[in-house]
């Protein structure tokens, strides 16, 4: 078997695609066509050393140890005339192109198994298997958990205070209109149904979840700072009634 690691972005991952991907590994041999030697007959003989069984046995002390046959690596036979391209293993190294179907909704570490694509077998023995590993690459806007879309959404203060609507891009390419509701806090997740990720092996979509970062305003300019200044002064901690309960209990607490 062999192990392909394929890294696709979340906007492929959410779609799907065909992907073109090239490996390198044992393919049988095109000289002797598998068969490990050039003869048309008599090309294998029975191995003298294991007589055929593939193992050899030997005796270490008190105990009998069986381990693989070193003269014909465990087949049970010998090529008479190996063939010169692979050595009598039927089987060389091939760079080949694939073109695989991704579905969608894959996530990180999800296997897609492809029959009969692994290394070539030992003189015409069966193929393995090849195994692709799915990677994702890191997305400016979205992070995922299962089939959850999760954005992080900073906000000014007055958007919080006072509501409004942003815009997220989905991947499908439509806009999302996240409707912000007044007084919303830091950390409140909005979540919009059907938006996020496509299941696997499904129609249905999962969920995107815009959580919500209020940022306080850092620079701001003279007329700005005045005016939350005459805000401040009409303040009666109505405004705020968690921050007004949690200074409330600080003051009973100091006994005033």
């Amino acid at each position: 078997d062999l192990r392909y690691d394929l890294e696709l972005t979340l906007e492929e991952s959410f779609a799907g695609k065909e992907a073109a991907i090239v490996v390198e590994a044992q393919a049988v041999c095109e000289q002797c066509a598998g068969r490990g030697c050039t003869k048309s007959e008599d090309c294998a003989k029975t191995c003298a050393t294991c007589g055929g069984a593939g193992r050899v046995r030997a005796q270490q002390g008190f105990f009998m140890v069986e381990r693989g046959c070193p003269t014909c690596r465990g087949s049970g036979e010998v090529i008479a005339d190996p063939c010169q391209a692979c050595g009598g293993e039927g089987r060389a190294l091939k760079r080949r192109s694939l073109s695989v179907k991704i579905p969608a909704g894959v996530d990180e570490g999800t296997r897609i198994r492809v029959g009969g694509e692994g290394e070539a077998g030992v003189r015409g023995a069966a193929s393995g298997d090849l195994y692709i590993f799915i990677h994702l690459k890191r997305h400016p806007i979205y992070s995922r958990e299962g089939t959850t879309l999760i954005a992080d959404c900073p906000v000014s203060f007055t958007t919080a205070a006072l509501g409004g609507t942003i815009g997220l891009p989905g991947l499908d390419g439509q806009r999302i209109e996240i409707k912000i509701p007044a007084g919303v806090q830091s950390g409140e997740q909005l979540r919009q149904r059907g938006a996020g990720m496509t299941v696997l092996n499904s129609r249905g979509r999962g969920d995107l979840v815009a959580r919500i970062l209020v940022e306080t305003p850092s620079r701001m300019s003279a007329k700005q700072k005045k005016l939350l200044e005459e805000f401040r002064k009409t303040e009666t901690g109505d405004e705020c009634p968690a921050a007004k309960g949690f200074f409330t209990r600080i003051k009973d607490m100091l006994g005033g």
